[in-house]
This record gives structure tokens, sequence and C-alpha cells, in this order.
């Protein structure tokens, strides 16, 4: 439960926050000005003993909560046996253990295998380097409102330009972007069907003008956008894409890092769109915390590289298995039963909340994976940047830990930890409810 002890920030926060602005790039950005000393489950503590409730889980990684348990104790056991061997030097089986786990996790009848790695941008980088040898091409295709990581490729790919781009060009060539099916800001119509058709009828005439089928290796879509805004890509849509890379052997890759493990209801966001992919791109809730990440799919695709081609040192690092393997335990165990008692819990709130407050001018996400998209007219949708960093803002300085996301940004996106108790979840909802009144009173 909240329980504010100083001012947010508190004066201890306050001098780290001096100490960190003399010794640290400004680079990091921060989405609270308070330095954390403990958490548990969906609790956070700082260093001025204040303690918040956490919607953030540090960007959807803690999804299993902070520090439970048995997650701990896997870590400890697999640190006390050995902490790093170097998968290319002495392999071990906990790697092969969570390969064979993700592979069986990811849809499709055709057989997979699995390279770990260390960072969701590093999954991304090396998907599509397996679809370049794979197809032996070298286009790629993303979509607008995307977020695929901070390396070159990855930066490439994604879609904002401040503050992911600004000053870092040139970017990778052949690299081409679509619309997204977004359907709330779509200039004809928010209907989902008819959304799916005007959009893939744009995607189509960029790869005939500008591309050319037989040039495009990989197609790279995020089911549901992370810091775009949470928006699901209508089911229609990913089907016309599917058939597109079908009939065009173009590797579809799916980027689950934010949506993946449960986040959505389900271990992928694709279960839900009826979307099989060719690969798919995991990390962050992938080892509740430990750094860790993979790309998995077609084994066709992922044998196309030759032996050391693909690697790292860190990659699929054993403490960060036993990690993940603990992870995949647990959401057998019950974890997806709570993100989706989760999910009904928080869509009935916002739900409420949007039909109170004229300045929502959407709700939308998958799951537990929910956002909330503010405007300043709900005619025009002119994004309120401006509202939703007033609502941020309050929410920590009065307990609560959200984040802002969207093009715009004016979403603020929930991402609490899943294992998060009913009360405090609604105890986390009234506040963000209070912020809301008070940011426009």
């Amino acid at each position: 439960m909240i329980e504010l002890k100083t001012k947010i920030p508190g004066p201890k926060s306050q001098k780290l926050m001096a100490l960190r602005n003399e010794n640290v790039s400004r680079g990091p950005f921060h989405s609270t000005p308070l330095f954390i000393s403990k958490s548990h489950g969906a609790l956070i503590e700082d260093v001025d003993g204040n303690h918040l409730i956490d919607f953030a889980s540090g960007i959807g990684v803690t999804s299993v909560g902070h520090t439970p348990q048995e997650l701990v104790k896997a870590i400890s056991d697999q640190a006390s046996q050995f902490i790093h061997a170097g998968f290319n030097v002495t392999p071990y089986e906990s790697y092969i253990r969570l390969a064979e786990k993700l592979n069986s996790a990811i849809p499709g009848k055709y057989p997979k295998k699995t390279l770990l790695v260390n960072s969701g941008a590093e999954a991304v980088e090396n998907a599509i380097k397996f679809a370049r040898t794979f197809t032996k091409r070298q286009a790629v295709i993303c979509f607008e409102h995307g977020f695929h990581g901070r390396t070159y490729m990855a930066m490439t790919l994604t879609s904002k330009v401040k503050p992911y781009k600004a000053g870092f060009g040139p970017f990778n060539p052949e690299v081409y972007r679509a619309p997204f099916p977004y359907a709330y800001r779509w200039p004809t119509t928010s209907d989902s069907q008819i959304v799916s058709e005007e959009c893939f009828a744009k995607f189509t005439e960029l790869v005939q003008n500008q591309v050319g089928a037989e040039n495009v290796a990989a197609v790279i879509i995020e089911p549901v956008l992370g810091e775009g805004g949470f928006a699901p890509a209508p089911q229609e849509f990913l089907e016309k894409l599917r058939n597109f890379c079908t009939e065009n052997k173009t590797v579809l890759i799916a980027d689950e890092i934010q949506s993946g493990f449960c986040r959505t209801g389900t271990i992928l966001a694709c279960e839900q769109l009826g979307l099989i992919p060719d690969l798919v791109t995991l990390a962050k809730g992938i080892a509740g915390g430990m750094p860790l990440a993979a790309v998995a799919g077609r084994a066709d695709i992922m044998d196309s590289v030759s032996e050391g081609g693909v690697g790292g040192t860190y990659g699929g690092n054993p403490v960060s298995c036993a990690a993940s393997l603990k992870v995949f335990e647990m959401i057998e165990k019950d974890l997806l039963s709570k993100a989706r008692a989760l999910g009904s819990l928080i869509q009935e709130r916002l739900t409420l909340m949007k039909n109170k407050y004229p300045v929502i001018g959407d709700v939308r996400g998958l799951g537990p994976m929910q956002a909330l998209e503010f405007v300043k007219d709900q005619k025009t949708k002119e994004p309120n940047k401006e509202l939703s960093s007033k609502i941020t803002k309050f929410c920590y300085e009065h307990g609560l830990i959200v984040m802002s996301a969207g093009t715009y940004g004016n979403v603020v996106r929930l991402l609490p930890p899943l294992v998060i108790e009913a009360a405090t979840a609604h105890e986390g909802l009234d506040v963000l409810e209070e912020a809301i009144k008070a940011s426009i009173s």
C-alpha cells in the first residue's frame, strides 16, 4: 500500500539526482525523479522510505513481480554454481532447456529453433540477419509508430525521431516504412476492417512503387505497439500481412518484446490475434528482471546463417537462463490466470474513466497491457501531451509510478506486475483517476 514519508522526490533522492547529473551521461531518461532502495511484489520503496505502487514494472520487465522468492532462489542457486561460461566456449544445459521452452511457445506447427542474446535491440538486429541470409534479399519493411530498439538497425526501424534518432544519422539503407493500422487515428474511419483494407492497400502501394516484392527480406511489426501507444494491430490486417509474406517468400517477424510473456493475457499477443509469424523477438518479461532476449522461430530460417555467424559473449547467460526457466514455471502455475483477471479489472476501471472524462480520447490494449490516450478535443483528437505529463507527475508525487508513451507523447500506459493484488491495483487506479481530475481542474 502507498505510504509517503516525504515529498517526492525526497531529500536523499534529490542528492542522488545531483550526483547522477554530475557523473552520468544526460542521455538516459527518467520517468520519475526518485531512487529505488528495495522492492517486492508490486511495491517499490525509495531511498527516503516512501512506498509506491509500481505500474511500470521496469518497462514491462518484472511481470512476475519484484523479488519473488522462487525467482530469487533460482538466480542465487545458479550463481553459486557458475555465473558465466560463454555458450560459445563451454555450453550448458539451461540454454538448451530454455530454447525448448521458447520453441514450444511460438505459434505454428513447423520445427523451431532459438538464439539467446542480451537485449531486445540485439534480438531485432539478429532477426534481420536471419531474414536477409535466408532470403538472400536486402529490403526490410517496418511500420509507423513502431519502436524496435536503439542500436543502428533497430533505431532505423524505429519510427519516432525525437528522442530516439535525433542527431544519430545516417541510418541503415534498404529500410522502408509503411502505415500502421492505428484505428483511433486512421483518417477515414475507426472500423477495424476498413482500416485494415485501406492500410494494406497503402502497404501494397509502397511495395509495388518503392521496393519490389522480390527484394523484401522481412516485414517486422509489433502486434501491439509498445512505445507507440499500446494500439493492437487488427486481426484482419495481420492476416493480410501473413498472406503477403507467404506468397512472396518473405520473413514475417513479430516483435513481441513488450507484449510477450503474458503481458496481454496470453504468452504471446500473436495467440489472441491469430498470427503465425516466421520469427519472434522476445525480451523484457522473459527473465523477470535479468538481462536476456531471444529470437525464435522457423528452424530453416534460424539455421540459414553459417556457424559463428551469430552469437555473443554474454548471450544466454546461465543466471539469466535459470531466471527465465523459473518465469516459465510461474507462467505454467498461475500467471496466465492472474494476467487475465488483472486485464479485466483494469479494462473495467479505464472504461469507466473514459465515460467520465472527455480528455480521454481512447482506451485500448490487450489484457492487462492497457493505455489511455489523452486529447484536447474528442472530435479533432488533437494530442494532449501536456496533460499526460501532468498526470504522470501527479501520480508519482502521490505514490503511483506510471509511464507515458505514444508518438505524440499523449498516452499513459499501464504495465503493473501481473501478480499485483486486486486491492493494490484498485488503489493505484484510484490515484490515476485523482491525477486526471486534478490535472483538468
